[in-house]
């Protein structure tokens, strides 16, 4: 079923009773091509571009809970490009304009909002700093403009200028960055990978994975044992513990990050804002709350909550910058569970055992790569090769050097 402005009033006139679910409820077969294990964003990505670019249909998703319920309804909705290093800024920016044309494909709203994304600056080194990332940003075409004081004062008045800790001194603006519905994105790549003839199948958690002579050849799930040619595990916060089943230690750490969402507001934000000085980030959503977040929980933990000195650490991050958010209230907050790999970066490779493959160690850049990230692991799986602006996330770069460390924070996976 296409969705139409048409189709919703028709829909309208006869109550709504028209509308069929977007996915199917299908029982697992025997054997697929692949079996992709996660279906969060990356997961349903990852099929939706197999089945459609890549001609690989008989393939299965495998989530251990619901559409949604995972690290893709957790998150606070960016979307950006702005980076810096090579090994990061080329897939980005593929993101990017994925993003671009992915209501159009899916023929779903997921309200994606290109308004812009503000990075504060405050003094003279940081101001350097953000004219060399915006130059790597214009060679890569992604765009960018350097607001000074004055722009950012006609633009955002209410920000706190004159801090005597944290002055604001100006800011590094992507015109193309802004927000997209979560969980609108994972609903949209279901519908349109079950479309293409894509198996989604909810509530079957994978017990193990089943090698044999170095060779994946399936996995065992609460829905009994389903065998498949390539394995694909791509499960955010649970990478190490999946991976584990199959003998693979990972170079990530479990973390969780919070989020946090205010009462309705009128339109108060341009776009995305983030604090230089500090970790804090916010946007305001199509409901009105103010959507923010900030540091991670220091120490490792695979709960979907964190602890209440992060939730004063990121609100006082807010205060810093824009004293009238202590006006709003706090309606609701969660938490999401993080790969964070040694240097900050993310992973798409085939490992050591055949037939088995890797995606994940995305820290707190997972939702923006949504579309790349499934765009290139299916090319992964489908070619053998990675795609070319995925060509440094291997597993083995620690051992070769090549380390793609955007915030020069050394291996220390809860800094990054």
């Amino acid at each position: 079923m296409n969705y139409s402005a048409l189709k919703v009033f028709f829909q309208g006139l006869s109550g709504n009773k028209g509308w069929k679910p977007m996915w199917r409820e299908p029982e697992p077969q025997d054997e697929y091509d692949i079996i992709i294990i996660g279906g969060g964003g990356h997961g349903l990505a990852t099929a939706y571009y197999l089945a459609k670019e890549f001609g690989v249909k008989k393939v299965a998703v495998l989530e251990k809970g619901w559409i949604g319920s995972g690290n893709i309804g957790r998150n606070t909705t960016i979307i950006r490009s702005n980076y810096l290093l090579k090994g990061n800024q080329p897939f980005y920016e593929l993101s990017m304009k994925l993003w671009e044309n992915l209501e159009e494909e899916l023929n779903y709203n997921a309200m994606v909002s290109q308004r812009g994304i503000m990075n504060l600056f405050h003094n003279d080194p940081q101001r350097d700093a953000y004219v060399r990332r915006g130059n790597a940003m214009m060679v890569s075409g992604a765009g960018a403009v350097m607001l000074d004081e004055a722009e950012l004062r006609a633009t955002a008045p209410y920000l706190d200028f004159d801090n005597a800790r944290f002055p604001i001194k100006g800011a590094l603006c992507q015109p193309r960055g802004g927000t997209v519905r979560h969980d609108a994105v994972a609903w949209g790549f279901a519908r349109g990978a079950d479309r293409l003839g894509v198996d989604i199948i909810q509530n079957c958690e994978v017990s193990n994975i089943i090698v044999e002579n170095d060779k994946c050849i399936g996995v065992e799930s609460t829905k009994g044992i389903i065998k498949a040619k390539k394995v694909a595990v791509c499960v955010a916060g649970s990478s190490s513990k999946v991976m584990g089943m199959a003998g693979l230690k990972l170079p990530i750490e479990s973390h969780v990050l919070q989020a946090f969402v205010t009462e309705g507001l009128k339109p108060i934000l341009p776009g995305v804002i983030t604090f230089g000085a500090g970790h804090f980030y916010v946007s305001q959503s199509d409901k009105g709350g103010l959507v923010f977040g900030g540091d991670i929980d220091g120490y490792n933990s695979y709960a979907q909550r964190g602890n209440l000195p992060t939730v004063e650490d990121v609100c006082e991050g807010g205060m810093a910058i824009m004293p009238m958010i202590g006006r709003s209230r706090l309606l609701r907050m969660w938490g999401g569970i993080m790969d964070m790999s040694m240097d900050g970066s993310p992973f798409i490779d085939k490992t050591k055992i055949e037939g088995l493959y890797f995606n994940g160690g995305w820290c707190y850049g997972g939702f923006k790569a949504t579309p790349a990230s499934g765009f290139c692991y299916a090319h992964l799986l489908s070619k053998g090769e990675p795609h070319k602006t995925a060509i440094e996330f291997k597993l083995d770069r620690f051992r070769r050097g090549a380390l793609i460390d955007e915030k020069g924070q050394g291996a220390q996976p809860n800094l990054h």
